[in-house]
């Protein structure tokens, strides 16, 4: 774009060298310093400079055009990128969870050996607080609005069901997001106590989908109806 304004600003100036010339020409005209002849050629060229001139301008026209649309589309990209609507890549952690396979003992309760949503939840928010920047389970991207309950031995995300092994993906500074789950008596630490596995693996290219849900807005409008 910037490349854009500095070819708009030569062919302006351009134009502003062809409407002094002009001037300068009629202006000669007009005190009759010239014969016939040199008075004809001088008006042949003014209407040459008067056609380029037009086309200039047209010229400075569509480049500005262009130069809007390149900033819609640059405005589209980073707004899809904030609304989740595009891939996205980067540094980050993988981490994979699978359920328990530790006998349960007599007396206690079976859940306490498999995931829950309120797990998950736990790591989501643990990867926000460490600065995560875009975060998936099984490939379904978290936006604000996605939700992430049991449903049985599954767990639901985004309205689809997935069941054991669970697949987290975070993209972010990848050292910052491994101690924030690792930390000493943190929420993989508790996962753990219980048998259940969880694998943290540190990647230098993460790649987190698009979200591919509808995202329906029933009340919320824009303040003055802008």
């Amino acid at each position: 774009m910037k490349q854009g304004r500095i070819a708009i600003a030569a062919v302006s100036m351009i134009v502003g060298v062809m409407l002094v010339t002009q001037y300068k020409m009629t202006q000669t005209i007009a005190e009759g310093n010239v014969n016939l002849q040199r008075s004809g050629e001088l008006a042949l060229k003014i209407n040459s400079l008067q056609e380029e001139r037009a086309g200039l301008r047209k010229q400075i026209a569509t480049m500005k055009e262009e130069g809007s649309l390149e900033g819609i589309k640059e405005e589209n990209r980073v707004l899809s990128l904030r609304a989740s609507l595009v891939d996205v890549e980067g540094p980050g952690v993988v981490l994979t969870i699978t359920d328990s396979k530790t006998p349960v003992k007599d007396g206690e309760n079976p859940n306490l050996y498999l995931i829950h949503d309120e797990d998950m939840l736990r790591i989501v928010n643990e990867l926000r607080a460490a600065g995560a920047e875009a975060i998936s389970i099984n490939d379904q991207r978290l936006i604000g609005t996605s939700e992430i309950r049991c449903s049985g031995p599954t767990i639901t995300v985004n309205g689809k069901i997935f069941a054991p092994p669970f697949i987290i993906k975070a993209i972010g500074d990848t050292k910052t997001l491994h101690s924030s789950l690792t930390m000493r008596g943190g929420v993989v630490e508790s996962l753990k106590y219980w048998g259940i596995e969880v694998k943290i693996q540190d990647e230098a290219h993460v790649t987190v989908p698009a979200y591919d849900g509808t995202m329906k807005q029933n009340y919320i409008k824009v303040k003055g109806g802008q």
